[in-house]
């Protein structure tokens, strides 16, 4: 298994300390703070533990409220807010230093049949033949400067993308507030919807907070810019395999006061519509 993927597995399997209580491991990838969908992964994988398990999320919104040091460990708060006959209801704080950092609520539901539509996939190319962006990154090499090409050269993640249209971050154009990205793990993915909920959960704020920032030809690398997710919030339509291709569907409708919305789509490779993400993220640029 690559490591990047076996490391994953092991954040999500949260430590049990008390009641109620869980501590996520964390891991320091060289960044200045934990990446956002860890926390978001890590704290549904803690409400999961206290769910039957014969009742998958289907839905989950988050709200970032502090930095989280990526050199400790993060505890994982989880209250049973309802346990009713077809639903269940958990929230969760994760908590760094005495502080929250996070707070997530969550909703899982029994399985049962209902009524069934969804929006049909967006026309595009499958990931067949499209380069990854590490491998975009290696091809424009000599044209990112340090520390970034280190930085995107090394870096292990355990997913892989293919965008459709890429970008450099180096030389940013304005575009059109949309974007597509194939995705999938770097490797396979145990069945279990527990796991695969939260490996997917951890993917879904990937790429997603760059789409707002298009049309305004500024990259997330631009020194003037302070970008970060506010909030994060995943509907689950249909159960599925985070070790096959999806395709990440994402547009920005709108941007103003500092911030910009993000809605992405996300559908597996026969068409289905298995996820909508929203995502609200700090995008402050200072002259």
């Amino acid at each position: 298994m690559p490591t990047a993927l076996a490391r994953l597995f092991r954040l999500l399997d949260v430590e049990e300390i008390e009641v109620d209580l869980y501590r996520g491991a964390n891991t320091d990838a060289g960044w200045s703070r934990v990446y956002g969908g860890q926390v978001v992964a890590q704290a549904l994988a803690a409400a999961q533990r206290t769910v039957p398990e014969d009742r998958p999320a289907h839905s989950l919104h988050s709200y970032f409220i502090r930095p989280g040091e990526p050199r400790i460990p993060i505890l994982y708060k989880v209250e049973r807010e309802r346990d009713g006959a077809s639903f269940t209801t958990r929230r969760v704080t994760a908590i760094q230093h005495g502080r929250a950092i996070f707070s997530l609520a969550a909703s899982f539901q029994i399985r049962e049949p209902g009524f069934q539509h969804h929006d049909p996939m967006p026309a595009s190319v499958g990931p067949e033949g499209l380069l990854s962006d590490r491998e975009w990154t290696e091809k424009a090499d000599e044209k990112i400067p340090e520390p970034w090409r280190s930085i995107l050269a090394t870096r292990d993640r355990p997913f892989e993308f293919r965008p459709l249209h890429p970008i450099n971050p180096m030389n940013p154009r304005v575009l059109p507030p949309a974007t597509q990205n194939w995705f999938r793990a770097d490797g396979e993915v145990p069945d279990d919807h527990r796991l695969r909920a939260a490996i997917f959960a951890y993917a879904t704020d990937m790429t997603l907070l760059d789409t707002c920032l298009l049309p305004h030809g500024v990259s997330w690398t631009d020194p003037k810019l302070q970008s970060a997710s506010l909030d994060h919030a995943i509907w689950f339509h249909q159960d599925t395999d985070p070790s096959e291709w999806h395709l990440y569907d994402q547009h920005s409708p709108a941007a103003s006061g500092g911030r910009g919305l993000n809605i992405g789509k996300i559908f597996s490779q026969r068409g289905q519509l298995v996820a909508t993400v929203v995502q609200e993220g700090l995008i402050r640029y200072r002259d």
